[in-house]
């Protein structure tokens, strides 16, 4: 493993213009659990189980709101959890003028955090919440210390969460953004999704660059297509990877 490190660093070290595009796997070490490991929601009421899939669908969050905030706040916002070493080595790439964009389908704003500044969030943020009516922003303390549904206090509107949910599209600016900068990288790493949500996972087929690299726990569809495939902790192979270029200066 410390051979595929050591060939990481080095492409680092080569690179002047790296993307990186992350996934759940990346969050799960700051102990944010990739939502689709639970169980869903057998409702009493309803009479009725629910994947997770369903209880972040627009259909669920416009037919059943209050179940839909209960799911949302108890397995989508962790405002405890902190940057991990993984945040923290893409926000060093990013301060050595390495690391351009973060693509991003994580919506608990960590990359933020570690102090990241170009970030494209695909799929949102739970920090970001609007009225529907009159589009008055709310933090994400509010949404959990409402009751039920939370309303606006200014027009009494409903609150939504600032994140795509299943059925909705996603931001047309934020996917041409990430295209281009996916398109102008001399390295794409892949890291922390089994690139199995679309439309996302389909934006790495812009990628023209030199060398594609993949860091994750399992395989991927990927993979083969690689130079470089790590299955490991994200956030131990990007930090030694920057102790290893550090050491070589």
């Amino acid at each position: 493993m410390s051979d595929a490190i050591w060939e990481l660093a080095e492409i680092l070290k080569k690179s002047n213009n790296i993307v990186f595009f992350g996934g759940a796997g990346v969050s799960t070490e700051s102990n944010i659990p990739d939502f689709r490991s639970s169980n869903g929601l057998w409702n009493e009421k309803l009479k009725i189980n629910f994947t997770p899939e369903q209880l972040v669908s627009h259909t669920f969050y416009m037919k059943y709101p209050e179940n839909f905030f209960q799911f949302y706040k108890d397995k989508l916002i962790y405002p405890e959890a902190e940057p991990n070493k993984a945040h923290l080595a893409l926000a060093r790439l990013e301060e050595m003028g390495k690391l351009k964009a973060i693509v991003t389908q994580n919506i608990d704003g960590l990359h933020q955090k570690a102090g990241s500044k170009t970030v494209y969030e695909l799929h949102g943020s739970v920090l970001r919440n609007y009225c529907e009516e009159c589009h008055e922003f709310y933090d994400e303390s509010y949404i959990l210390n409402s009751e039920g549904v939370p309303v606006c206090k200014k027009c009494g509107g409903r609150v939504k969460p600032d994140v795509v949910l299943y059925e909705e599209g996603l931001d047309q600016g934020i996917i041409n953004a990430s295209v281009r900068a996916i398109m102008e990288a001399d390295t794409l790493i892949i890291g922390g999704t089994s690139l199995v949500v679309y439309p996302a996972a389909g934006l790495i087929q812009y990628f023209k660059g030199s060398k594609l690299i993949l860091i994750n726990k399992t395989e991927t569809s990927a993979d083969r297509n690689a130079d470089l495939v790590i299955h490991d902790s994200i956030g131990q192979v990007l930090s030694k990877a920057l102790e290893m270029m550090s050491q070589e200066d």
